[in-house]
């Protein structure tokens, strides 16, 4: 994976609760076991209508939220299915981090697992970013190290993450990269069992 240590990015915002994993990436698109190409399906009820032409209601079909990488929702969510295609279709489509109030469980992990950082904040700071969310030059620098959020505006947020995925997004690692962190204590241990 790709280390996540700093992202500047563009801001867009839906203003949504309960979003589920159906409408993020429809069971229709779920053929494949490949991270990659699940970008052009995400909220694909959302963002076409029924003859295949963008939906211009949609929030980021708008002008104003082309290019986002950081996307503000609200409760809950990633709710519904646990399908791990859900954060794989958010990455491809260019997400980098998703900032609400609350997720599923189910999906947060599966977030970290796949080096989407999803961030937890307090429902007030979530209404500020929706709001500054219409601006289209809106953005925000996200910093794991420090676990802070910095818009252009000079408004400031902390987060918390847990030390492990902090650990395991700064250095770009899955659960197979860190347990090869140990190789040296696994040949280590193995020979001692030999003898």
């Amino acid at each position: 994976m790709e280390p996540f240590v700093t992202h500047q990015g563009k801001v867009a915002g839906m203003d949504r609760n309960n979003v589920d994993t159906d409408q993020i990436i429809p069971k229709q698109f779920l053929k494949s076991i490949e991270r990659t190409g699940f970008g052009k399906y995400a909220f694909f009820d959302w963002r076409f209508e029924a003859d295949g032409s963008p939906n211009p209601d949609f929030e980021l079909n708008r002008k104003e939220n082309e290019g986002a990488t950081i996307l503000v929702v609200n409760e809950n969510f990633g709710c519904g299915s646990s399908r791990e295609h859900a954060p794989w279709a958010l990455h491809d489509y260019g997400f980098k981090a998703i900032l609400a109030p609350s997720f599923a469980d189910i999906f947060y992990n599966n977030c970290l697992k796949n080096g989407l950082l999803p961030i937890v904040l307090e429902k007030s700071v979530i209404e500020y970013l929706l709001k500054e969310a219409n601006d289209a030059e809106y953005q925000c620098t996200i910093s794991l190290e420090e676990q802070t959020i910095v818009d252009s505006k000079g408004y400031k947020a902390e987060f918390t993450i847990d030390s492990y995925w902090k650990e395991m997004l700064i250095n770009g690692w899955d659960e197979i990269d860190k347990t090869l962190s140990y190789d040296q204590q696994i040949k280590e241990y193995e020979l001692k069992k030999v003898n």
